[in-house]
């Protein structure tokens, strides 16, 4: 049995359609019930539905053999894992915004709020700009908004609640989308499995 770990919610779905077009389907994964874990009737494949961020320390740890993660998580994360496959799902992009109009002083302290620390500390490390994290784990945009930072590192779809809070992106740092993951060891054992769903996966996409 292939187990595959997969975001819940809108991305996952989309996965799964993708997954069951290349013949992994689960007849029961539509069914509006709250089971997290589903299996096919031949007994060929499990889906784990679990929270975005935690897909790859499922597949990690094991637990799943193979999943599918944003580029964010595994830039944040550094899982170690195997990163196999762009599924151009879910794109949108890492960006650092600010204030419509604001500028910043570059010989001081950049105060940054934003979910993703590790990539903001990557990216301004490359720029050799001393920064201050300031961690939030939810409506970012409000942080410069009441003056708790200068700027944020934030991932961006549509723009459109920057827009409505009167700021913009000043810097992009990078594009993300899905990306197809697997576990090491699983790979060495099951590499000709995984690698024919990569290959039925890269003519559909």
């Amino acid at each position: 049995m292939l187990n595959i770990a997969l975001p819940k919610g809108r991305l996952g779905d989309c996965v799964y359609e993708l997954f069951a077009s290349i013949g992994y389907s689960c007849g029961d994964y539509h069914e509006k019930n709250r089971k997290l874990v589903i299996e096919s009737a031949d007994g060929a494949v499990r889906y784990f539905l679990v929270k975005p961020s935690d897909v790859a320390i499922y597949v990690e740890r094991g637990a799943a053999d193979i999943g599918v993660v944003g580029k964010d998580i595994l830039m944040e994360t550094n899982p170690d894992v195997y990163e196999l496959l762009d599924l151009g799902l879910g794109k949108c992009r890492m960006a650092v915004c600010a204030m419509n109009g604001s500028t910043q002083d570059k010989s001081a302290v950049l105060r940054v709020a934003t979910k993703f620390p590790g990539i903001a500390k990557k990216y301004y490390s490359s720029k050799n700009r001393d920064i201050e994290i300031i961690r939030l784990n939810g409506s970012i945009e409000l942080a410069p908004i009441l003056g708790l930072s200068d700027v944020i590192v934030d991932i961006v779809e549509t723009g459109s609640t920057l827009r409505e809070n009167n700021l913009g992106v000043i810097e992009e740092i990078m594009p993300i989308s899905a990306r197809l993951i697997a576990n090491k060891a699983s790979y060495k054992f099951r590499s000709g499995e995984v690698d024919n769903i990569i290959n039925k996966l890269r003519e559909l996409i």
